[in-house]
């Protein structure tokens, strides 16, 4: 039985399961397939009077409840960055550390995520949690950490780690993996015998939040939303609520 209304169709296949599928666009849809997939969110609620006032030890609460859950990689967010021609590109990356001043990240300055921010120095990041039903929605500008704090950091990595983050040419064309292999071989052939050091194309950032929004999930997509954003002069947080 086909019914028609529109661009659209319904196509009712008769079954043992009755499995209805809708032919969208041209586009044959199984009812079994992400089209139709819904989840209620009803493990938590998010309320003005329950958050602390400051969003970055909200988000210090949150991460810590996510840690106790086990999650996988709690601390991996979603940076967003944006080029000279406006174009957004988004990548995974993990967070190192945050306090009061903003949230740190290291990469490969010349890599594509470096060079923009080089070009654009402002981005997103965002945590997803979907166990808690929870996000997490920091903007905000990124500035580069000092030579000190990056050593620091690139001293605690695994040696293979340090290696790999000195012979990859991050974003670049290569041949085939062979070729990073290759000179990870002949680094080694020239392996420091004291200290394997950061090179200067490699370090951390932070960004400095200006925006943060803590999303939770709740019945019937009527989610919680309430938004931290800075005041004119930069000192102090304003919190508002937000239409799901």
């Amino acid at each position: 039985m086909l019914k028609r209304k529109g661009q659209y169709s319904i196509l009712i296949k008769l079954k043992w399961n009755k499995k209805v599928s809708h032919n969208l666009y041209g586009r044959m849809i199984d009812k079994e397939s992400i089209y139709y997939k819904r989840k209620n969110y009803i493990k938590h609620t998010l309320e003005e009077d329950k958050v602390s006032l400051n969003p970055i030890e909200q988000f210090r609460q949150w991460l810590e409840e996510a840690q106790k859950h086990e999650l996988h990689e709690v601390n991996a967010m979603c940076l967003s960055t944006v080029d000279e021609h406006f174009k957004p590109s988004s990548r995974i990356v993990l967070l190192r550390a945050f306090d009061n001043k903003g949230f740190v990240f290291f990469t490969n300055y010349q890599s594509r995520k470096g060079l923009e921010i080089n070009k654009n120095p402002f981005g997103a990041i965002l945590f997803f949690w979907p166990e808690l039903e929870r996000q997490v929605r920091i903007e905000g500008q990124i500035q580069k950490l000092n030579a000190k704090e990056s050593d620091a950091y690139f001293d605690t990595r695994p040696e293979e780690s340090r290696i790999s983050a000195i012979v990859s040419p991050q974003s670049q064309k290569i041949n085939n993996r062979e070729e990073l292999q290759n000179k990870i071989t002949e680094f080694g052939k020239t392996l420091p015998s004291n200290k394997i050091n950061r090179p200067d194309y490699w370090g951390g950032y932070l960004l400095i939040p200006e925006y943060m929004e803590f999303w939770q999930g709740r019945e019937h997509r009527l989610h919680d939303r309430l938004v931290f954003s800075l005041d004119p002069d930069k000192v102090s947080w304003i919190m508002e609520r937000l239409a799901p």
